[in-house]
Formats: C-alpha cells, sequence, structure tokens
C-alpha cells in the first residue's frame, strides 16, 4: 500500500511539475546554456586565428611591435578570463576583455593597410577572410544567445511559473550586452582591398 502511495505521490508532483512550466524552465535553461556555448565557441574560434595572424604581419611588419604585442596580450587576458554568464560580474569582465581584443585586432588590421606586400600575402588574405567569417559568427552567436536569455527570463517571471522558479532557485539572468550595440546588426567589416588613396 505504501509504495503505491508513493507510486501516486510521484505521479500527482511530475503532473504539478510539468503543469506549473517546471519543464518549460528547463527547456529553456537548456537552450540558453547551448546559446552560451556556441558564442564561446564562436570567441574561440576567434582567438584561435589570431597567432597566425600575428605571424604572418610580424613578417611583413615587424616593427609594428607595440601592435602585434597588444594583440598577443589581449588574447591572453581573454583566455585567463573563467567566465559565468550567470554571474553578471563575471559576464561584464568577459565582455571588457573581449572588447579589448577586438579593439586590437582593429589597430592590428589598420597597420596592415600600409603593407602592400602583406596585403597581398595568400595566408594572409585567407586569414583575412576567415576573421571576416568569425565576426560575423560570433555576431549572430551572440545576437541567438541574447534572445534565449530574454525568452528565459520572460519565462521565469511570468506567473505562475515565477513561483516555480523560486522554488528551485531559477532567477532572471543577466543579459549580455556589447559595447556598441551596432555590431550586433552589423559586423565590422574587414577590407584590406581600398585603393591607397583611400581615406582611412
Amino acid at each position: 500500500m505504501r509504495r503505491i502511495i508513493e507510486v501516486l505521490g510521484a505521479i500527482v508532483l511530475a503532473i504539478g511539475l510539468s503543469g506549473c512550466g517546471y519543464n518549460q524552465i528547463q527547456s529553456a535553461d537548456e537552450a540558453t546554456r547551448s546559446a552560451w556555448s556556441e558564442v564561446i565557441n564562436q570567441y574561440q574560434r576567434r582567438a584561435d586565428l589570431i597567432p597566425n595572424l600575428v605571424n604572418t604581419v610580424k613578417g611583413f611588419a615587424e616593427q609594428e611591435r607595440d601592435v602585434l604585442i597588444a594583440v598577443t596580450e589581449a588574447r591572453s587576458r581573454v583566455g585567463q578570463i573563467k567566465v559565468d554568464p550567470a554571474d553578471p560580474a563575471s559576464l561584464s569582465q568577459f565582455e571588457q576583455a573581449q572588447a579589448g581584443l577586438g579593439s586590437a585586432l582593429s589597430r592590428l588590421l589598420v597597420v596592415s593597410e600600409n603593407y602592400p606586400q602583406l596585403k597581398s600575402d595568400a595566408n594572409f588574405r585567407d586569414l583575412q577572410a576567415q576573421l571576416e567569417g568569425t565576426e560575423n559568427r560570433i555576431a549572430v552567436a551572440r545576437k541567438r544567445y541574447i534572445d534565449s536569455v530574454q525568452q528565459f527570463n520572460v519565462l521565469v517571471r511570468q506567473f505562475p511559473v515565477n513561483l516555480t522558479a523560486m522554488a528551485f532557485g531559477y532567477a532572471a539572468r543577466p543579459q549580455f550586452t556589447v559595447e556598441n550595440e551596432a555590431a550586433i546588426a552589423k559586423p565590422p567589416t574587414v577590407n584590406f582591398d581600398r585603393p591607397a588613396s583611400a581615406p582611412k
């Protein structure tokens, strides 16, 4: 008899949890984690391109040592951050490090404009194309994550799901921000084919 009561209790609990949004929270939580993994994956892809890019530029522009060092150091700082997307301080630190790396990369790409031989190098052109594609992928992954967090946050704040969320310790997550919000809609363009007379 006791076993039957336990089984019935488990069934009632399962029905109650599914009816109060528990399963929806689990699904939204997994979607958010998956979207964040893709953001990290794309940032890692960019980080992996940087050593080859720096070495290629170094071969043609050794005198630009300060810029090359800045890119390498910015990449190192990004690699040292252990980010927790549920922790606003950790997320902010990660955002700042990525912005610093993006800024250092921009300076490196501007320097390359001064070296026609570098712009015509096949390795450099291949890396440029990969970097441009990666920046696009980062923008898409960031947008998907932002949307996923928004959906999760709306879900855990809605009644009666908010009661279930509180009972199981689910809270709204901090949103991933971008220093230049336009970067979400329009990723930076990397173009080395401008004529020499074009303004920089």
